[in-house]
């Protein structure tokens, strides 16, 4: 969001909820619960990145191109699936039930967590939403993907439906909005783009505990050069 103001000369205030208590509470006396958020003027408040509004909002001469980001998507999914499964791959069922340490997740979790957010964030195009009830239906439906096997195979098909979706120019899909737990009101497009950062980042805390915790190398491990572009944050935990 702050990149597309900046790039379109949009003179803006940035508040961060983590650093700034005035900035939440005023949040919360607008009854605001989903963050990023624009507002304009106090009178106009855009949910998400969201430029079909935020276009004519700022009065802004500029077009937004979807192809260009689908095919990136597209290419940085496929990196970043394929991690997953390989990472998967290295490991025995016995060791995708042991704890992580960051949170009351197995491996097993933590790997298909990877990639059932990119499957929910891509089924949204269709069921019109990526909300808490639809990440617990998701999780009661993939409930029995849980040994390396169907963990591949799952990833596999995950995969490839969001490649075949990404390519398919479908602009109107690309292009509906819908409300999600990770942005707000988003585009399908711009969700796909948050859940990419979201497994991203996950796969990178994987690869560290396969190192530290389970004293595995990770082999033909996804890198920084091939994961330039997507934002995470700086600390792993």
């Amino acid at each position: 969001l702050e990149e597309f103001l900046s790039s379109n000369g949009v003179q803006y205030e940035h508040h961060s909820l983590a650093t700034d208590p005035a900035a939440v509470e005023y949040l919360r006396g607008r009854n605001i619960k989903s963050v990023p958020v624009t507002i304009i003027d106090e009178d106009e408040v855009i949910i998400g990145y969201y430029p079909k509004k935020l276009i004519p909002a700022l009065n802004l001469n500029v077009t937004v191109d979807l192809s260009k980001k689908t095919d990136w998507l597209a290419e940085k999914y496929d990196i970043v699936l394929n991690g997953a499964i390989r990472a998967t791959q290295q490991l025995t069922d016995v060791q995708l039930q042991q704890e992580v340490p960051w949170r009351p997740w197995s491996v097993r979790d933590c790997i298909v967590h990877i990639i059932s957010f990119p499957e929910l964030a891509w089924l949204s195009h269709k069921q019109g939403s990526m909300t808490p009830d639809d990440m617990a239906a998701s999780n009661v439906r993939i409930k029995d993907v849980a040994t390396v096997e169907t963990i591949s195979q799952y990833g596999q098909r995950v995969m490839a439906d969001i490649d075949a979706f990404l390519k398919s120019g479908n602009d109107p899909s690309f292009d509906r909005v819908v409300p999600a737990h990770y942005g707000g009101e988003v585009t399908v497009v711009e969700l796909l783009n948050i859940i990419l950062s979201h497994s991203t980042h996950h796969l990178k805390q994987m690869y560290w505990h396969m190192e530290e915790g389970l004293g595995i190398v990770p082999l033909n491990p996804v890198t920084e050069a091939q994961t330039e572009g997507i934002v995470t944050p700086e600390a792993l935990i």
